[in-house]
């Protein structure tokens, strides 16, 4: 079966723990079923912040969706002056039986301005 890379990005309105988790389990959720994906497809992901996120990894919140097996590791974002502020970002690498182009990327609560040409 291919590796496919699934992307997807979401914002946060404050620097929040609770925020954070239940954005991320969101977005993470989200990414899997509009491409069909059980979490046994994944192989791991990489997960990013902006660098006024600091209350908590990402990835700690995504270990509440049962990820205990999938290797996650989070980053910061290069601090770009005019940049989009508080955004989680996701690269998820998957097998699965799609192509390239049926991938869907998923952008939500106002990260979709990151990549218009992407989002649903």
């Amino acid at each position: 079966m291919p590796v496919r890379a699934v992307r997807g990005a979401t914002r946060l309105q404050a620097d929040d723990c609770v925020e954070m988790t239940e954005a991320v389990e969101e977005l993470v959720t989200e990414m899997l079923s509009r491409n069909g994906l059980s979490t046994d497809a994944l192989i791991s992901i990489l997960f990013t912040s902006t660098p006024d996120l600091v209350c908590m990894f990402p990835a700690a919140a995504a270990r509440g969706l049962g990820l205990g097996d999938v290797p996650l590791i989070c980053a910061q974002e290069i601090a770009v002056p005019g940049a989009l502020s508080q955004v989680v970002r996701v690269l998820a690498h998957v097998d699965v039986d799609l192509d390239r182009s049926q991938i869907q990327h998923v952008y939500l609560r106002g990260a979709e301005v990151l990549r218009q040409d992407l989002a649903q």
